[in-house]
């Protein structure tokens, strides 16, 4: 292990939970703390079907990606990335086209050690350091901008983390920004939790949330809040829909949505009016 690393790892919180390692706890993962465990079983008394949603993500995350590179996607910038041992945007899109390039975004100081360890052997990839709030930030970072062409169309992954950030954060906004960023033929793909089906849990989630993040407790949308991030986009058929509802392999594959209570929607950039 080399020094740079064990100083990162050194860094790591472990006393404060991250989505991130509670995620990792929900697929069967390592990497993850105490705090992360007693956080995410907390979240599961209150709604057991939270590894359903994990599940059904992780699948719809697939066929995003797969649709992506049909449209002619040859890099990616994958906002909020998943700790290991999720497949990554890469190894499902090099599937179909072993040229992409994609640029990793996260906060998380155990996350970014993760892949910087693990992906950045890879001259196609990059791990940057950024979130979706700072937009501008984030598109001027050189890591990024080595690997990514801002002149030719990309495609963007924000998952799973627009749900945490309240509106006084201003969440549209920095979509937007994004948006009004990328050039025309670009996809952005968006997933989010919503309550539509289980409006009963948004109070006890969100003050769960609350409680262990120290973050507001109003955090809570439905479907048509999550469209709102595409206005100025075209909305790509189904439009903002359940995860096992969006295009999936078979009609017999797609779940009741009580049962993966998550929305995914992608929308594709256009010229300006």
């Amino acid at each position: 292990m080399s020094e740079e690393v064990r100083r990162r790892l050194a860094a790591i919180d472990t006393k404060n939970p991250s989505l991130a390692r509670m995620h990792d706890y929900l697929v069967g993962g390592k990497d993850n703390f105490a705090v992360d465990r007693e956080v995410a079983e907390a979240m599961l008394a209150v709604a057991p079907e939270i590894r359903d949603i994990v599940r059904e993500h992780q699948a719809c995350r697939t066929r995003v990606v797969r649709f992506m590179v049909g449209e002619g996607i040859d890099q990616f910038i994958d906002i909020n990335t998943a700790l290991p041992p999720c497949n990554h945007t890469q190894q499902i899109a090099r599937e179909l086209n072993p040229a992409v390039r994609t640029a990793y975004v996260d906060r998380d100081p155990l996350v970014l050690t993760h892949a910087r360890a693990l992906l950045t052997t890879d001259p196609n990839v990059a791990v940057v350091a950024g979130d979706i709030l700072h937009v501008d930030e984030l598109l001027a970072d050189p890591g990024l901008r080595r690997l990514i062409d801002l002149d030719r169309p990309v495609g963007v992954l924000i998952q799973a983390v627009l749900q945490y950030i309240p509106d006084s954060e201003n969440p549209y906004k920095a979509v937007a920004r994004l948006r009004d960023a990328l050039p025309p033929g670009s996809l952005v793909a968006i997933s989010h939790i919503v309550f539509d089906v289980r409006p009963e849990l948004a109070k006890p989630l969100s003050e769960l949330y609350a409680k262990y993040f120290k973050r507001s407790p109003d955090i809570v949308r439905m479907r048509r809040d999550v469209e709102r991030f595409f206005e100025g986009m075209e909305l790509v058929a189904p439009g903002v829909v359940y995860a096992p509802e969006w295009r999936p392999e078979s009609p017999f594959f797609a779940e009741r949505p009580n049962k993966a209570w998550v929305a995914w929607g992608v929308g594709r950039v256009v010229e300006a009016a």
